[in-house]
């Protein structure tokens, strides 16, 4: 397991993985896999913020956590929200230009 991940396993006290619960579990697994490959993608980028993007909506679904805590969750939710739909802006971006250049061409 990547170094970082078991410090902040340690800093919340978590000694075995068969403490989280599976929301918890599919996060890590997340954060394990983006950080054993030795260079990331703009994909893996984005799988990453929309699997953070899940975690949290997911929260927000559950009754036993309190509105505090998922007020706490909102600031989090919005940068993952932008930093995706700004990797998805630029790939439309891209593609409008890439059909503008071809209608030059084609003219």
């Amino acid at each position: 397991m990547n170094n970082l991940i078991e410090k902040i396993l340690n800093k919340a006290g978590i000694k075995d993985l068969k403490e989280l619960d599976p929301e918890e579990k599919q996060t890590l697994d997340s954060w394990q896999a983006v950080l054993s490959k030795d260079e990331l993608t703009l994909e893996d980028v984005k799988k990453f913020c929309q699997v953070q993007i899940d975690f949290i909506e997911g929260r927000w679904r559950d009754y036993s956590l309190s509105n505090e805590r998922k007020a706490e969750l909102i600031p989090y939710h919005t940068c993952y929200k932008t930093l995706l739909l700004s990797m998805d802006n630029s790939r439309s971006d891209r593609e409008n230009l890439e059909k503008n250049l071809l209608q030059i061409i084609n003219q």
